[in-house]
């Protein structure tokens, strides 16, 4: 197996882990507020690190990853009051349970608090090719070619234009 396989592969196994062990955090906690939930990612970031999962600086990025996508879904819920299944933008059963379960409830037990944090990220970070994210559809910001995550991923070029930037399907992208 080559290097950059088993990197991308520890990558992929580490966004899930973070997210299972933010959920169990929030779980554990009476009430989750945005400083909370990123202490949390933190904590997580930093038991891969203590683990020898990932380096500091792969740490980092994936913690990155996961407070992006927890914030947009969390936008997501609050502005339209859709269930995450319309976040996803597709058939829920493709998804792995625990995946699903974990991001639920982490975007669920924040939607207040992410009320804030939105204020703060107006259109919210880009999705780059490179990047982890989690299940979901992304949208080329070049040529409009939609891009489906059933599971954790890596985020490719666009397969249309070789664009790199993209962003997460709304709503309003189904109405152009």
């Amino acid at each position: 197996m080559s290097e950059e396989k088993s990197t991308r592969e520890k990558w992929l196994a580490a966004y899930d882990d973070m997210m299972v062990r933010v959920k169990t955090a929030i779980e554990e906690a009476e009430e989750a507020t945005v400083p909370t939930m990123r202490r949390y990612i933190h904590n997580a970031r930093d038991k891969a690190v203590e683990l020898g999962e990932l380096t500091r600086e792969e740490a980092e990025k994936i913690a990155t990853y996961l407070e992006r996508d927890l914030a947009d879904a969390g936008r997501h819920l609050t502005d339209t009051g859709q269930q995450l299944g319309d976040w996803l933008r597709f058939d829920i059963d493709l998804i792995e349970d625990r995946l699903l379960d974990a991001l639920s409830h982490a975007a669920d037990h924040t939607r207040l608090e992410l009320q804030q944090f939105e204020r703060d990220i107006k259109e919210g970070p880009p999705w780059n090719a490179g990047e982890v994210t989690g299940p979901g559809t992304l949208v080329c910001d070049s040529c409009g070619a939609i891009i489906r995550f059933h599971a954790t991923g890596y985020i490719p070029n666009c397969p249309n234009c070789d664009h790199t930037v993209f962003h997460r399907k709304t709503v309003e992208d189904e109405l152009k």
